[in-house]
């Protein structure tokens, strides 16, 4: 077994700043978001996925790998979105086994109502901090890493 390669000093700086900043811009955005709106920030990712759609409808697979959630996390949010109004299960016709998630009217006004203070926090909390480019370089470092995960997969 190899030693391991470890952190350099600025390595080690730069991990721990992002951590710490992934981390409370979540905390910050969910707290904004559910003071403003009501939502929690996984309520509004389903919300977003699900108004991507023309029909409104995903399969519950579909939305899983969507938001990269493990399938009981998926299940038992949707059963509280479900008891809020904010989605509905609908039978599949096609496979009498499956099911859709679908948006119902309280979640689209929810999301409709919810988005504008949410880009303005995301804007004034992320975007704004960021000079000239940097959202392009942030994008190609974030591609990077992802690629890198997928291939590890």
């Amino acid at each position: 077994m190899s030693d391991p390669r470890w952190l350099d000093d600025d390595e080690q700086r730069a991990w721990r700043a992002y951590l710490r900043m992934q981390s409370r811009l979540t905390a910050e955005l969910n707290r904004r978001l559910q003071a403003a709106s009501g939502l929690s920030l996984a309520d509004y990712e389903v919300l977003v996925h699900l108004t991507d759609v023309p029909d409104g409808r995903l399969r519950p697979y579909e939305l899983q790998r969507a938001l990269e959630w493990e399938q009981s996390r998926l299940s038992h949010h949707l059963g509280r979105m479900q008891r809020r109004g904010l989605v509905r299960r609908e039978e599949c016709g096609e496979d009498g086994r499956g099911a859709y998630v679908v948006l119902t009217g309280t979640g689209r006004e929810a999301i409709t109502a919810a988005a504008p203070d949410h880009v303005g926090a995301v804007r004034h909390l992320f975007f704004d901090a960021l000079g000239p480019g940097e959202s392009g370089v942030l994008e190609g470092l974030a591609v990077r890493v992802l690629a890198r995960i997928d291939a590890d997969g």
